[in-house]
């Protein structure tokens, strides 16, 4: 059965980011370019909701935190099987320090 994705505020407001601090550097279609490509990397999940590796930095919350990486961005999730749904927590750009992963999501 196929899971449906869901985008916390939280990821959606790092993915909006993404895309203006982009926009602002490399132009709108460079920006789009990467925005998209992140989403529809995470399109693969709602067939494939475990193809993600465990998030180590996470590991001591219980929701069982996974990732995917597309470029230099890691989009974590994790499988909400009480709402039948992959909730997307957080799109983090690898080249900051690891410990901000760890951010309140």
């Amino acid at each position: 059965m196929e899971l449906k994705l869901f985008w916390t505020d939280f990821s959606q407001k790092e993915l909006e980011k993404i895309y203006q601090y982009h926009r602002e550097k490399a132009g709108i279609r460079i920006a789009k370019k990467l925005v998209n490509g992140i989403y529809n990397e995470t399109l693969k999940l709602q067939r494939q909701p475990e193809i993600g590796q465990a998030e180590e930095l996470l590991k001591n919350r219980n929701q069982g935190f996974r990732y995917l990486v597309y470029k230099n961005y890691k989009v974590i999730y994790w499988i909400n099987r009480k709402k039948n749904r992959i909730e997307i927590n957080d799109v983090f750009d690898t080249r900051q320090n690891p410990i901000k992963i760890e951010r309140k999501k």
